[in-house]
């Protein structure tokens, strides 16, 4: 069994006993791989944090794969667990903490959470290991089919009390994972995700090559997310259609997924394919935001919505569906944008209709902040028991 170190290099590294030759990073942060979602994003914007503290950090990954992993710093070693399968991942991830002894391991999702407490257990270290909740599961485990799905509340019941400490990424999902895990409210901490980077701003202002963005073409309505289920693009898009009827407009769609086919056919449908574009993944989904009349959520439910941070920063209009959890609390309870019930498209498109018509809203500053990168980093940094270095 070999586990893989790398620098961005392309001569992988067998990792070895010898732990002068690979000494114990400050965090180990253990993911699934580096796919286009939030979550996976979150936790590269968390390191990149760390990194700018001075401290050092192992990215362990089930496996090394995803549309991040080109965005990892050099600074960060990648630990490849090279498992076909996320469970598959155990047994080297405990020859991990047994090599390596990290002081610290922070997981995110499932069921790379449950695998870390596992392999602490396994490897009989003591390795602080901090789990982290980015969904509202008692509805994601109701709504998905997938049997891995349905059985991750009895997971996390099961094994989240192990943990040395546990994060929610909002209030709502920390009140969900209260009920379901019969934790007490208190054992369960909230911590916002690091969101609003510094060069979330820059990147704003990079061109965007589409022609529906350039000057004094009709406004679009941008969504972004993994086509998928719980964002609930359908309503979305016959939403739109109600709009299309009353004014031009046009609906883009970022992200990639197993709905994208679906999707193509309910555009066709509803005689929207010269209106609504599905554009694929991008690396830079702020320029477009900055570029928008507004920005739609319409999801089912989430955990934190980092897209509605992302424009609410870039100042651009929101409109989302009042999903459990977290567009609520970013909106400030529709003080910074419209919420709609979740699944009402004529709800989505009366609030479509009513921001293109509307001024845009003043964000509070001190608001925003409680989203920053250096905000959230240090609440990281200390739940983690990080010394606390100065920012760079």
């Amino acid at each position: 069994m070999t586990i893989n170190l790398q620098k961005h290099s392309p001569q992988s590294q067998t990792l070895q006993p010898d732990r002068t030759s690979h000494p114990a990073p400050d965090v180990a942060i253990f993911l699934r791989e580096l796919h286009g979602g939030g979550a996976e994003k979150v936790l590269l914007n968390l390191a990149r944090g760390f990194i700018d503290r001075g401290l050092s950090v192992d990215l362990v990954l089930a496996r090394a794969s995803g549309h991040y992993l080109s965005q990892v710093p050099p600074e960060i070693r990648i630990v490849d667990l090279q498992a076909k399968w996320v469970p598959l991942s155990l047994p080297k991830l405990v020859r991990y903490l047994r090599q390596v002894q990290p002081e610290r391991l922070l997981a995110a999702l499932h069921y790379p959470c449950e695998i870390a407490l596992w392999a602490k257990r396994l490897a009989g270290v003591s390795t602080r290991i901090v789990v982290t909740e980015h969904n509202h599961l008692s509805i994601e485990s109701k709504r998905i089919p997938q049997l891995s799905v349905r059985l991750t509340p009895l997971a996390a019941r099961l094994f989240y009390p192990w943990a040395d400490e546990i994060v929610a990424v909002s209030q709502g999902v920390a009140e969900d994972l209260s009920r379901i895990t019969r934790l007490k409210r208190d054992r369960i901490q909230v911590i916002y995700n690091p969101i609003i980077l510094p060069e979330l701003f820059t990147l704003a202002q990079e061109p965007v090559e589409h022609p529906w963005f350039r000057s004094g073409e009709p406004p679009v309505v941008l969504a972004v997310g993994r086509l998928h289920p719980q964002k609930d693009f359908p309503t979305l898009i016959r939403a739109f259609a109600q709009v299309r009827q009353v004014r031009p407009a046009r609906l883009a769609i970022l992200g990639d997924g197993p709905e994208r086919e679906r999707l193509i056919e309910l555009i066709e449908s509803l005689g929207l394919s010269n209106d609504v574009a599905l554009l694929g993944f991008t690396q830079n989904p702020y320029a477009y935001m900055a570029k928008a009349a507004m920005l739609a959520l319409s999801s089912e439910w989430e955990g934190l919505p980092t897209v509605l941070v992302e424009a609410m920063a870039l100042g651009t209009p929101i409109i989302s569906t009042n999903c459990k959890s977290g567009p609520a609390e970013i909106l400030a309870q529709g003080r910074y944008g419209e919420l709609t019930p979740v699944g009402d498209s004529d709800a989505i498109a009366a609030a479509i209709l009513k921001t293109l018509a509307a001024p845009k809203r003043i964000i509070d500053p001190e608001w925003l902040n409680q989203f920053t990168w250096a905000t959230c980093t240090q609440q990281y940094a200390d739940i983690l028991g990080v010394s606390q270095p100065k920012m760079k």
